[in-house]
């Protein structure tokens, strides 16, 4: 005999789920059937409307391997003012977006609300009028599972969630998914810090950063939607790979107009065709060359050695050189951008004019004004006084002119480091020159010098540790008038310019005042598995706190000794993907080809970082250099050895393999023939 409907909890919940969904697609239906074609003024106001219902219709899909609801939260009295927003015994279901029924009462809470965050911050010791937490698991889009926590009872231990553990280990394919139904505490307060204040968190590998990164704009876009629908936002991340692997993040959440790049795309001003070496591109990154490019700037002005004179009709109108010089040196000393200030000096010399005119009895007005800075004359003053600069001749001139760079350099950089920036072939012009992603951002510098760039709302910067102050400061630009957070871990921290501490971070960012958060809790990286990886942290980052993983599950790890070569690497992704999940194969760049060619003769399909895996493909072969940011369910690395030899140096080499060793969610086989490095035995 079955249970009737209204005596099965998991059959009620799953009814409930069923009218949420009806109600979802009811929502949809109710957009795609306005008519607005008596509602605008004009065609300019209806493509506007119509591009912003197909925004809100994109926004109401219903996801159908998607969870709509993830939690529920059942509250035991009517709040006070200092409490959630329930009310008596009522009942909130807690999903990815907000569902009302016909009626328009809420039928699933979007996370973010206010009345949401208890499902996340309550706890035994602190129940908030929390009587009830209820987790739901999930088999596809089909709820199979809950679990309770009766947060209010004081019989009742405080447990570990066993649906929890479960959603942190599912296995995944394809790109990385969001963590709103597992966001911890201490994730929590990151993701709903206010918008006007900015974040820098420190976390090492399976601390959650870019998803807190990630659900914090989606957070910050809910609370402030107006304000920055107005200015924008921006996540930034190191390379396109990484940003394809997190492009659904922000969709799933309901957000869709958040702009994603790289740094690089940010200063594309220039086709990049060149790289530097090292030691070179760390001075062309370093701060002082802000310094020797404004110098360069400026030196383009020169102080007026004669007067203007303006004539108008039968009057003639002088302004001394001396006045003129005045004007220059007031412009000079406001420290405004260099265009801003050439556009203010003809208008400065008009007026210097009017006021004889009206000394002379006349009574012109602001069309006269305009009509005097245009003045040939005064046009031709400005242009020998204040001359137009192109940003990108300028950094030619400075990387390819030695008496030129030794001159704005003096006393900034050494003679050693001129000499190491200086092109060995100059170009002939911009269009030519083989610029390198350095020098991409000199420009970017140079162009901020003269015309301020746009600044956004709000600005995520992940993996931040690798950016050079150069590089920090053109993000900084883009921020300026909003907010930023920042994510990283300085232990992986693989360039030759990579980030010291996070205070100084800041401080290129224009941002000194962002408060530091730590996250030390690991949910992403088994016990085992971190714990083998910690050990190089004393050796490349000896103030950071090791990550302690809250697994339950130690996770499966091995480190296999070879002699077959590339056969066991081959054996070794053979025998992962017989488990469910997504399989990685991390290796030094230079052995990718080798691997390639290996895994084609046994047959075993593979596709590379930042291509879509499937249920039939799901190996990714990853050359080191793009595994940061990157998690598979499982990992092969071979060759630590290899991946440390690969790096310019000792310590970034193992700092890449730290890297490495921690992309793993719930195994990892290490596979070698040559010595592993010290530090790991």
């Amino acid at each position: 005999m079955s249970t009737p409907v209204h005596d099965d909890p998991l059959a009620k919940e799953r009814a409930h789920l069923a009218a949420s969904r009806s109600a979802l697609r009811a929502m949809r239906e109710d957009v795609e059937s306005l008519d607005i074609t008596d509602v605008t003024a004009n065609w300019v106001n209806a493509a506007v409307l119509e591009s912003q219902i197909e925004e809100r219709i994109k926004a109401l899909a219903d996801l159908s391997e998607t969870p709509l609801f993830f939690g529920r939260l059942d509250y035991l009295h009517s709040p006070g003012a200092d409490q959630a927003e329930g009310a008596d015994g009522e009942r909130f279901y807690v999903g990815r977006r907000h569902v009302h029924d016909a009626d328009g009462d809420p039928m699933v809470i979007d996370w973010r609300a206010p009345v949401s965050q208890p499902f996340y911050q309550a706890s035994k010791k602190n129940p908030l009028d929390v009587a009830l937490r209820r987790r739901f698991g999930y088999t596809g889009g089909d709820l199979t599972a809950y679990e309770d926590e009766h947060l209010s009872d004081p019989a009742e231990a405080e447990t570990t969630s066993k649906l929890l553990q479960q959603e942190i280990e599912r296995p995944r394919v394809g790109p990385m998914r969001d963590i709103v139904a597992t966001i911890q505490p201490e994730q929590d307060e990151i993701v709903r810090a206010g918008l006007s204040g900015s974040v820098c968190v420190q976390g090492g590998p399976g601390t959650g950063k870019t998803a807190v990164g990630l659900h914090r704009v989606a957070y910050l876009l809910y609370a402030h939607r107006e304000r920055l629908a107005r200015t924008g936002t921006l996540v930034i991340g190191p390379n396109r790979s990484f940003l394809h692997y997190i492009e659904q993040v922000l969709p799933a959440l309901g957000e869709l107009t958040v702009r994603q790049a790289t740094v690089d795309d940010l200063v594309a001003h220039v086709e990049v065709r060149g790289s530097d070496e090292a030691a070179t591109a760390v001075i062309k990154g370093d701060a002082r060359m802000a310094q020797v490019l404004r110098r360069a700037l400026y030196s383009h002005v020169t102080l007026p050695t004669e007067g203007v004179v303006v004539v108008r009709g039968s009057r003639r109108w002088r302004v001394a050189a001396y006045e003129l010089e005045e004007i220059v040196r007031e412009l000079l000393a406001r420290d405004i951008r260099y265009g801003a200030a050439r556009e203010a000096l003809p208008q400065r010399v008009a007026h210097a004019v009017l006021v004889q005119m009206e000394r002379a009895g006349e009574a012109p007005d602001d069309r006269v004004q305009n009509a005097v800075a245009r003045n040939a004359a005064v046009k031709a003053m400005v242009k020998t006084v204040w001359p137009q600069v192109d940003p990108a001749k300028l950094v030619l001139r400075l990387l390819t002119d030695a008496d030129f760079l030794a001159q704005h350099a003096d006393g900034v950089l050494t003679e050693e480091e001129q000499k190491a920036v200086l092109w060995v072939k100059p170009a002939r012009s911009v269009k030519s020159a083989r610029w390198s992603p350095a020098d991409a951002v000199l420009i970017d510098e140079a162009t901020d010098l003269i015309e301020r760039t746009h600044s956004l709302g709000h600005v995520v910067l992940d993996e931040a540790q690798d950016l050079s102050p150069m590089q920090y400061r053109a993000v900084g630009r883009r921020c300026s008038t909003g907010s930023v957070t920042v994510l990283g871990d300085l232990a992986q921290g693989t360039t030759a310019w990579a980030t010291r501490s996070w205070a100084e971070a800041l401080a290129h960012l224009g941002k000194d005042g962002a408060v530091v958060e730590e996250l030390t809790a690991g949910f992403r990286v088994p016990t085992d598995v971190i714990a083998y990886a910690s050990r190089l942290l004393p050796h490349i980052a000896p103030g950071l706190t090791p990550v302690a993983s809250i697994r339950e599950n130690p996770g499966f790890f091995d480190v296999r000794g070879t002699d077959a070569g590339t056969a066991d690497v081959v054996k070794a992704c053979a025998e992962l993907l017989e488990r469910e999940g997504s399989v990685g194969l991390i290796a030094a760049d230079a052995r990718v080809p080798e691997l390639a060619a290996a895994l084609g003769s046994a047959g075993i399909g593979f596709v590379g970082p930042g291509e879509e895996t499937t249920r039939s493909t799901r190996l990714t072969l990853v050359p080191a250099s793009l595994a940061k940011g990157l998690e598979y369910d499982y990992v092969v690395l071979d060759e630590p050895r290899a991946v440390v030899d690969g790096e310019p140096d000792e310590r970034t080499g193992l700092r890449r393999l730290y890297v490495c060793l921690t992309r793993a969610v719930s195994g990892l086989i290490v596979t070698h023939g040559a010595d592993l490095p010290p530090q790991l035995r």
